[in-house]
């Protein structure tokens, strides 16, 4: 049987020179081989939600292409849609982590930066995440991959950054044309990541900050250039 391309023979010896240079304590090694098969599972499904389309695809079908065994996967996953759920949470809890900083984020920062003619560099950071996660993006936004995942996205970096760069008098103002003016704009941005992520992200987050800067403030009839 082959575990990772490695006989079981093989993994026991690799195991036993593991356990005698790392023990005590042996859990960083445990540890590095749960990150193996996770990095594994998440190329499989990747590739194959591209291939096939996420319904299509079954836990013998990630198990095959990870080279790894169904006892492995259920180790730690219940079943497929476990592992997407993990995977999506952890992006989103990556997300998370700029969220905090968006609440920081003003209209003055924004247009500060727009007349310095530079990008705000929490959107340059933001969009730095989004390309480095492009490969698991582009499978789960594109039409095989997961419908709910997009919304998650639009509400947490979308929705969160116009929200908080509105006048202050807007910021918590119930009327219907304020969430409206919300929705529209957080469904503009979330339009622009997945737009760039389908085309393979050609630009630089520093140039995709700025494309994002710039949208925002564009006036109908107003030339087109960034």
């Amino acid at each position: 049987m082959f575990i990772y391309g490695r006989c079981v023979e093989n993994e026991r010896e690799e195991d036993a020179i593991a356990t005698a240079t790392c023990a005590p304590p042996a859990a960083p090694c445990e540890d590095r081989r749960i990150t193996r098969s996770k990095r594994a599972l998440r190329g499989a499904l990747i590739e194959l939600v591209e291939e096939r389309g996420f319904d299509a695809v079954t836990v013998n079908d990630l198990c095959e292409r990870a080279d790894l065994n169904r006892g492995t996967f259920y180790n730690h996953f219940s079943d497929k849609e476990h592992l997407l759920a993990v995977l999506e949470d952890e992006v989103m809890a990556d997300i998370g982590l700029l969220q905090g900083r968006m609440h920081d984020i003003t209209l003055s920062d924004m247009l500060a930066y727009r007349v310095a003619k530079r990008p705000l560099p929490l959107l340059v950071e933001l969009f730095e995440y989004l390309r480095d996660e492009s490969d698991f993006l582009h499978a789960v936004l594109g039409p095989g991959g997961d419908a709910s995942f997009g919304p998650r996205l639009r509400e947490a970096v979308c929705e969160n950054l116009v929200q908080n760069i509105l006048h202050e008098k807007y910021r918590n103002d119930p009327s219907p044309f304020v969430g409206y003016y919300v929705a529209f704009y957080a469904a503009a941005y979330l339009g622009i990541i997945a737009h760039w992520i389908e085309r393979g992200t050609p630009e630089t987050p520093e140039t995709m900050a700025r494309v994002a800067m710039r949208l925002f403030f564009i006036k109908p009839g107003e030339s087109i250039e960034l």
